[in-house]
């Protein structure tokens, strides 16, 4: 595989592409919006500026990186000699579908389809398409050039050697691939999203006010971040869509997702990226908590 084309210029997306890229890769980014291209571009090169600070990237080696990355706004000029498509758009099921049934028309034939989906079927986001034993699961972690781990989700027509190719891809990237069956959540969403739930809960049954259930968890269970702040980091309204994800397709209710979140969600209050979660964010300052209640 040399042409990686990466679909969505977002937090995931411009990660991946990044990736990539510095490993040498020909990256095709496609975005509908060229505004969010250019803010990808200057994330990435900002990441790089952030590595050549700690001295594990020299200028030559950035100019190299951004040099290996072209930009698309037309989904079929953007997929036209990929090897492999990651697909990295919003976590939405019907959105999937029709950038899959798309892909399907316009990548090549031997083209390997992968999605970044965090929680979604890929088995659903394969039957998009005349080619499911070429769709898998490539699950990056936030954030893409850092985290180690890489979630490869076989669904239930993915050929075997498609599984060990994206394996050995990731390997090749300097990452630790999971292989992993398709079912709701797979693993790291499964175990990770009934734990932040039930910190959501126990806010909003008022055992312990934010500061105190993240400390605990930091403290207590050494975790690097706590439930909430990791949640704001993830992002609520991701948070929810996962739940529900898990909710719906193992139809049990401790996936139910706690009233709060979905209070906040459709607040607008979304976490890091909002500027406003259950703690407050902004540029160049600590988080700091949002309001009296949450204390």
């Amino acid at each position: 595989m040399k042409n990686i084309t990466v679909i969505g210029s977002g937090t995931m997306g411009n990660g991946i592409a990044h990736l990539f890229a510095q490993n040498g890769f020909a990256v095709a980014l496609v975005d509908i919006n060229p505004t969010s291209l250019e803010k990808a571009l200057k994330t990435i090169a900002n990441n790089l500026d952030r590595q050549i600070t700690k001295g594990t990237l020299t200028e030559d080696s950035k100019t190299q990186t951004l040099g290996n990355i072209t930009t698309f706004t037309d989904l079929q000029k953007g997929v036209a000699n990929a090897d492999l498509v990651v697909e990295a758009a919003t976590e939405n099921i019907d959105l999937k579908l029709q950038i899959f049934k798309q892909l399907d028309e316009f990548a090549p034939k031997n083209a390997i389809l992968a999605s970044n989906t965090s929680s979604i079927s890929i088995t659903k986001i394969a039957s998009a398409t005349a080619r499911p034993t070429q769709v898998v699961g490539m699950h990056f972690f936030n954030p893409v050039p850092v985290m180690k781990l890489v979630e490869i989700i076989s669904g239930y027509a993915t050929d075997k050697a498609v599984s060990q190719k994206i394996f050995e891809l990731s390997t090749q990237l300097g990452k630790v691939p999971v292989v992993v069956n398709d079912y709701p959540g797979f693993v790291s969403n499964r175990i990770l999203m009934p734990m932040l739930n039930e910190a959501f809960y126990a806010l909003f049954e008022g055992v312990a006010g934010v500061e105190e259930i993240d400390t605990v968890m930091k403290l207590g269970m050494a975790h690097p971040m706590g439930p909430l702040q990791l949640a704001d980091f993830v992002g609520l309204d991701v948070c929810l869509n996962i739940l529900r994800v898990l909710h719906e397709g193992l139809g049990n209710p401790k996936y139910a997702p706690c009233p709060l979140l979905v209070n906040m969600v459709e607040a607008g209050h979304l976490g890091a990226k909002t500027g406003k979660g259950f703690y407050e964010y902004v540029p160049n300052s600590k988080a700091t908590l949002v309001a009296e209640r949450f204390r």
